[in-house]
């Protein structure tokens, strides 16, 4: 793992060059230092391009984390009236077809039949079983508790990423954030009162099985060799994962007639454009552009956000119990991906 996401020692640059050897007799006069300050206007080009990079991803983790936490309230008000899988089959495939055709129209390269059926799979663990689940449990339990199970993920990323292919084994403080995160949701779906009144263990167990294909996708959409535009392997995944929701859904009985509601057809378009055409992208690319680790991060400040949307505007609450659950399962995921402070010699 630790080779796979550290990034190839960059080429020299131009101004770091050798000079050519040369004999005493035609060696130039110019001093060393006049040699360099030709070259001198690309570092400052470098740093700029470097910052530019960094605000980006600032933006994007920041969508990430704030955007996507008030997905969970969204989808619990979207299922209230419309079926699960038909609205996040068609929030995906729609979603998903506009980023394919404004990429194309861009001239982007169209996915090879490699890259479609790598970007298929990806898009079937991240969407269909990992959001579809969510959705699917939400019309059963809480928004804050959806969020918080799914709070797990970077549980099951450090261990599939032990397990993958090449995979390094967990270090001795992620073994302990795994013990601790265990613990927590041990606390969150023990018995007792349930959030908001309402508990169903076979939401939980989805919930659960939700977490482990997310985490499965974004390790594959990491290493599996999608398309080399981060934009565009988003869009694979979302028109895949979308079309195998609406499969489920035409299977389940889903496309009956249908009651609409304003508040429900207003989630349903936050869904589409904000949280899977915007969001989605920027998680994609930063799949290509960040580490399992960092990414992993967005799961301590998701159910942040849902548990204060939840509370604020549908009045979830929680038990003592499940607090004290949620706050070992942040913890949790606290001590797996924080950096400790590097040490330097005196």
């Amino acid at each position: 793992m630790r080779t796979a996401e550290e990034p190839d020692s960059p080429s020299a640059p131009a101004g770091a060059r050798p000079p050519e050897q040369v004999t005493p007799a035609r060696a130039p006069s110019v001093p060393p230092r006049s040699q360099g300050a030709a070259h001198a206007p690309s570092a400052p080009l470098r740093t700029d391009e470097a910052r530019k990079l960094m605000w980006m991803q600032v933006l994007a983790f920041a969508a990430v984390y704030l955007i996507w936490g008030s997905t969970y309230l969204a989808i619990r008000v979207a299922v209230r009236t419309l079926p699960p899988f038909l609205l996040a089959g068609c929030r995906f495939v729609m979603a998903g077809a506009i980023l394919y055709a404004v990429l194309r129209a861009r001239g982007v390269p169209a996915p090879t039949r490699r890259e479609w059926a790598k970007g298929a799979l990806s898009g079937l663990l991240m969407l269909t079983v990992g959001n579809g689940l969510v959705t699917w449990a939400e019309t059963r339990v809480a928004s804050n508790l959806a969020a918080l199970l799914v709070a797990a993920t970077p549980l099951y990323m450090a261990v599939l990423d032990w397990l993958r292919p090449g995979g390094v084994a967990p270090a001795r403080r992620t073994w302990i954030g795994i013990g601790l995160g265990a613990l927590g949701m041990v606390l969150l779906v023990a018995h007792g009162d349930a959030p908001a009144g309402e508990t169903s263990p076979a939401a939980i167990v989805a919930l659960l099985v939700a977490g482990l294909g997310w985490a499965a996708g974004t390790l594959y959409g990491r290493y599996g060799g999608l398309h080399r535009s981060p934009l565009m392997a988003a869009s694979q995944q979302m028109i895949a994962g979308g079309l195998a929701q609406l499969v489920l859904a035409c299977a389940r009985g889903e496309l009956r007639p249908l009651s609409f509601s304003g508040a429900g057809l207003a989630a349903f378009g936050y869904l589409t454009v904000v949280g899977s055409l915007v969001t989605f992208s920027a998680y994609g690319w930063l799949l290509k552009v960040s580490t399992p680790a960092r990414l992993s991060t967005t799961a301590f400040v998701n159910p942040v956000v849902a548990v204060i949307l939840g509370w604020v505007i549908l009045d979830e609450t929680l038990p003592a119990r499940a607090l004290a659950g949620a706050a070992l399962i942040v913890c949790a995921v606290v001590v797996m991906t924080a950096k400790l402070p590097s040490r330097r010699p005196r």
